[in-house]
C-alpha cells in the first residue's frame, strides 16, 4: 500500500516537469493523459489504450508547444522514441506484471545528472557543452534498469545555484530564465525509490 501511495505522490511531482496538456487528449473513456499517474499510465499500457511511443510523442509535442515560454527543458533525448519502441516491444514479450512500474515511463533528469548518451550534461553552463561524461550517474543507471525512458534534461540554476549568491533561481546560460525548475527534492525522491 505504501508503494502504491508513493508512486501516486511521485507521479504528481513528475507532472509539472512533463508539462500538462492545454488541449484534451482523452485516449479512452475514463483515461486522460493530462491527469494520469504512473499507475494510470501502466494500466493504459496493459489495456492497450496507450503505448510508450504515443506517450513520448505526446510529451515531445507538449515540450515543443510550452517550452519556448516555460524554458523547463534544456534538450530532449534524440533516442527517446527508440527507447519508447524498445519498451513497447519488451512489454509485448514479457509476462504482465513482471516489469517495473517505471518501465516505459518518460522521465526528465536535471542537467547536472550525468547521462552517457547523446544528451549533454552541463549544469546549465556553456562551459561543459559537448563534454563527455565517463558513465551514467547512479540514479540514471537505476532508472534505465527499471526501464524508464530518459526523455531529456531539465533546466536548473546554473551550476546548481553555486554560480553566485545574487543569481536568480532557475537561470542558466544554456536555458535562460526557466519558469519550471527540476528540483533536488525530485531527484532525491527518485534516488530513494530506486535504491
Amino acid at each position: 500500500m505504501f508503494a502504491l501511495n508513493f508512486f501516486r505522490f511521485l507521479s504528481k511531482i513528475f507532472q509539472p516537469v512533463t508539462f500538462p496538456a492545454t488541449q484534451s487528449t482523452t485516449m479512452a473513456t475514463e483515461f486522460s493523459i493530462e491527469e494520469a499517474t504512473v499507475n494510470d499510465l501502466q494500466l493504459a499500457f496493459q489495456r492497450n489504450q496507450l503505448t510508450s511511443r504515443k506517450l513520448v510523442e505526446f510529451y515531445l509535442s507538449q515540450i515543443n508547444i510550452q517550452n519556448p515560454v516555460l524554458k523547463g527543458v534544456l534538450e530532449v533525448n534524440p533516442d527517446a522514441l527508440a527507447q519508447a519502441d524498445k519498451a513497447d516491444q519488451e512489454r509485448r514479450e514479457t509476462a504482465p506484471g513482471s516489469l517495473s512500474r517505471l518501465h516505459g515511463i518518460p522521465i526528465l533528469v536535471k542537467d547536472n545528472i550525468a547521462t552517457k548518451d547523446k544528451l549533454n550534461t552541463t549544469a546549465g553552463s556553456f562551459a561543459l557543452l559537448g563534454s563527455v561524461v565517463p558513465r551514467d550517474a547512479g540514479v540514471v543507471t537505476k532508472l534505465r534498469e527499471a526501464g524508464a525512458i530518459i526523455l531529456g534534461k531539465a533546466t536548473l540554476s546554473e551550476w546548481s545555484n553555486y554560480r553566485s549568491n545574487g543569481a536568480p533561481s532557475g537561470w542558466s546560460a544554456r536555458g535562460g530564465q526557466g519558469k519550471v525548475i527540476c528540483c533536488n527534492f525530485l531527484v532525491n525522491l527518485v534516488k530513494w525509490i530506486l535504491i
